[in-house]
């Protein structure tokens, strides 16, 4: 791979509807791996979303 291609990073902003989509998706797989019951749902969703939220917008 050359080094033109190495990096794909762009500086666009990530959208609220992007950031809830992946949160979605990683609660998913907590739920069908048996991690996240509905009596945590709320804050572990809450957790997952603002920990990515933080993570992408820190650049």
């Amino acid at each position: 791979m050359t080094e033109k291609n190495a990096d794909t990073h762009t500086d666009r902003p990530v959208s609220d509807e992007t950031l809830l989509k992946v949160a979605k998706e990683i609660v998913i797989k907590f739920i069908e791996v048996g991690r996240l019951t509905p009596a945590t749902f709320e804050q572990t969703f809450d957790n997952i979303y603002n920990t990515i939220k933080e993570t992408v917008r820190k650049g």
